[in-house]
């Protein structure tokens, strides 16, 4: 083996090493800073309510009709007219979606009457179990009804269940 060949080849490597250390990083502070992605990006799936309380979702089943992943579950009931679930005759009694299924093609979104469920720019679907990942009403309907109108923006993260509010919406008013 020759000495030099083995000094060049650890100098060439020690140059790309020093190439790429002093330059800017491409790594993003990830849970603190929003991932940047396109306009148009369809990420979690969210169950919207009207102003007053009452869940959009009717019960219609066709958003599970549309979807060509047959990701979606939903099984409707009849509304109790002395308490309402939704406003209508029926409501959805049952609304699940199987996340490992989906493939976020945005027609149940599409298929919807009522606007019940929309796409929102959240992507964190990482889990330990292949059964949390089938998400029910109790994780898609939205909790907060003042940020339900965002969405489709940025702020839709705030109202996912269990996930702490940023500061900066704590300290507001």
């Amino acid at each position: 083996m020759n000495p030099f060949k083995v000094m060049l080849g650890l100098m060439l490597g020690m140059r790309t090493t020093l190439k790429y250390l002093f330059t800017k990083k491409s790594t993003i502070d990830y849970p603190n800073k929003p991932f940047p992605h396109a306009e148009r990006f369809r990420g979690v799936h969210e169950l919207r309510k009207y102003e007053d309380g009452l869940e959009r979702c009717i019960g219609c089943e066709l958003c599970a009709v549309a979807c060509p992943a047959n990701a979606i579950t939903v099984i409707g009931a009849e509304n109790d007219p002395a308490h309402p679930t939704s406003p209508g005759e029926r409501y959805g009694y049952r609304y699940e979606i199987d996340m490992l299924r989906c493939i976020f093609c945005g027609w149940c979104e599409e298929a919807c009457p009522t606007d019940a469920i929309v796409l929102t720019p959240r992507f964190d679907l990482a889990d330990f179990t292949r059964e949390r990942l089938v998400y029910g009403k109790d994780k898609l309907l939205v909790k907060d009804p003042f940020t339900q109108h965002l969405a489709n923006t940025e702020s839709a993260a705030e109202t996912e269940p269990g996930r702490p509010l940023p500061p900066q919406a704590q300290a507001a008013p």
